[in-house]
């Protein structure tokens, strides 16, 4: 087995596959500052150590096995924790500290990592410091727990007719209730001024070539803020680091479970951050 050690640059995988940390950080924080200083806090642990990533499977691995030593130390703190963004009694936070109590230790984590990064239960196993079958085990007791814990209604802002479908069907099936879908920017301003979400799926490039996003911010400035997943075959267009991103994003195509774990995971947190993006 080739080893992270001896790939002979490191350095470009490492910068590859930081996007993906910080998108999985962002998710478990329901923030994205939070979320980002977790992965940059990896990532200056290892390049100050490089032998962490000596006997990792893969330089992914080993950076997410990284992070995840720093998150267990410091107690997996929800959103606001680190930096006081939510204030001491805001309801935010215990709301997301009472939820986050009702779930089965490490069972979350495992949750994000296998069907929202891709990882195999052994994978997770090496991350997470658990054996393959606990991560298998983790991942399943988490889809049933937070399956059980929040349901909503949700506005789905997409311009193909199946997709749009498909996500209603597995969002339905979760015991959520679809307010609506739409398939454009103005339409979907409409339809959730109309009938207000408490969650929007939104693709990021719509049928008139309008924009998701804009529409996202239209209803988050109008309504006030709400958990917020993107849709997109186009992750590259958010995951630059060089503007606000969101906290929840999932890549076309995407599996069942992909959707239902974002979904899951963004009710938990009901604060998103205005985008910024051009399309």
């Amino acid at each position: 087995m080739t080893t992270a050690s001896s790939t002979p640059d490191v350095s470009s995988q490492l910068v590859a596959e930081l996007p993906y940390l910080r998108r999985y950080a962002r998710a478990l924080t329901g923030q994205q500052d939070t979320g980002d200083r977790y992965a940059l806090a990896a990532l200056e642990v290892i390049v100050a150590d490089p032998n962490l990533l000596k006997n990792a499977p893969s330089v992914k691995v080993g950076l997410f096995h990284t992070f995840h030593g720093l998150w267990s130390s410091s107690g997996a703190p929800v959103e606001g924790d680190l930096a006081g963004e939510v204030t001491p009694g805001d309801p935010r936070e215990a709301r997301a500290h009472e939820r986050l109590s009702r779930l089965t230790a490490n069972s979350r984590e495992a949750l994000l990592l296998h069907s929202v990064e891709g990882f195999g239960y052994d994978a997770i196993g090496a991350i997470m410091d658990v054996s393959t079958d606990e991560a298998e085990g983790l991942v399943s007791r988490a889809m049933e727990e937070m399956g059980d814990l929040v349901t909503g209604d949700i506005l789905i802002i997409e311009d193909e007719g199946i997709i749009a479908m498909d996500l209603k069907s597995i969002v339905t099936g979760m015991g959520h209730n679809v307010t609506d879908t739409a398939r454009t920017r103005d339409d979907a301003i409409a339809k959730g001024k109309a009938r207000v979400p408490d969650l929007i799926l939104a693709d990021i490039q719509l049928a008139d070539k309008s924009s998701g996003i804009d529409a996202v911010n239209t209803l988050l400035a109008e309504l006030g803020d709400r958990p917020v997943i993107f849709i997109t075959a186009f992750p590259e267009r958010l995951l630059t680091g060089e503007r606000p991103e969101p906290a929840f994003l999932i890549t076309k195509p995407y599996s069942e479970q992909q959707v239902r774990a974002a979904v899951s995971q963004a009710m938990f947190f009901a604060s998103t951050e205005k985008m910024d993006v051009a399309i």
